[in-house]
């Protein structure tokens, strides 16, 4: 592998209520479409960086704790996001046009569940992640990068072996 096509490394927030790592685990081949991503710079992300076999750190937001509490990889990279054309659907986005899609996605597989979650407060006090993107002030990004550094810390906290 050229440093170029290396593994990378990111982390996606969702809410267990609208769809949790059980829900991923229980998706046939436990992968699912990540769907619904209305931010410019989280879909420029799946699109441009994403790619097949990444790994991701799955993190459960508006939740109590909020919390890492899988691994997953990237099954697939970015597509257009079918949801956008569907004026059925929440994410139904009236501008975005088949030819020119506006709005991507990418299928994610679950790896493992962490032994425990690891907690955004418990984050919050770990050296090696002040910088982390998830920790940053006004982070709200959906699809963010994770460092390889951060990657292992996360790891070793949840109890999963390092990639």
């Amino acid at each position: 592998m050229t440093a170029a096509s290396a593994r990378r490394f990111w982390l996606v927030k969702t809410e267990p209520d609208a769809f949790s790592f059980d829900d991923l685990m229980a998706s046939p081949d436990r992968t699912t479409c990540w769907d619904g991503v209305r931010n410019y710079q989280a879909r420029n992300t799946m699109r441009d960086d994403m790619k097949r076999g990444d790994l991701v750190l799955f993190y459960h937001s508006s939740t109590e704790p909020a919390a890492i509490v899988g691994v997953a990889e990237v099954a697939r990279e970015a597509y257009p996001d079918h949801t956008a054309f569907d004026e059925k659907d929440p994410h139904f986005d009236p501008k975005s046009r088949r030819d020119a899609p506006t709005w991507m996605m990418v299928d994610l597989r679950a790896v493992e569940r962490l032994a425990r979650p690891v907690t955004l407060a418990e984050l919050r006090g770990v050296p090696g992640l002040e910088k982390m993107v998830l920790l940053q002030k006004g982070s709200r990004l959906s699809v963010q990068p994770v460092s390889a550094s951060e990657w292992a810390i996360v790891c070793r906290l949840g109890g999963v072996p390092v990639e």
